[in-house]
């Protein structure tokens, strides 16, 4: 495995998201599940991954797939009670850096709760404001 990509998979693991940042490029475009945008930056998408690791429960990897500069990292969790299964899908660039992130999820019902649960977030954090200029 990519040691980017296995930095990443730890931290996730170990709700640390201290570190997950260094391992993006500056111009990271992150696709989210629960609306068609992109965020775009390093401390955008930091921002956005950070929440969703709180609202996030029962978190773990079922399967890591790739390789090069390619990534699907499987998972399955729960939001707000409901099961949910989805897959990050990864591309890292020459520096082996994260350039592309984009996310996958099912069920519906549970991509609606992940979207309420951060907009709330989201609502109330004031140094998130400054990232909405980075959603296009």
């Amino acid at each position: 495995m990519h040691s980017t990509i296995q930095k990443f998979h730890d931290l996730v693991l170990a709700n640390r998201h201290d570190g997950v940042a260094e391992l993006m490029a500056e111009d990271i475009k992150f696709q989210p599940p629960t609306y068609w945008a992109t965020w775009n930056g390093r401390d955008a998408v930091a921002a956005v991954l950070g929440h969703v690791n709180q609202v996030f429960t029962d978190f773990k990897y079922r399967r890591v797939m790739g390789s090069g500069n390619d990534w699907a990292l499987e998972f399955q969790c729960k939001v707000d009670g409901l099961d949910c299964v989805g897959v990050d899908l990864v591309t890292l660039n020459e520096e082996g850096l994260m350039q592309d992130f984009e996310v996958v999820m099912r069920p519906y019902k549970t991509i609606g709760a992940l979207r309420a649960a951060m907009n709330e977030r989201v609502s109330k954090d004031p140094s998130f404001l400054k990232h909405k200029s980075a959603l296009s």
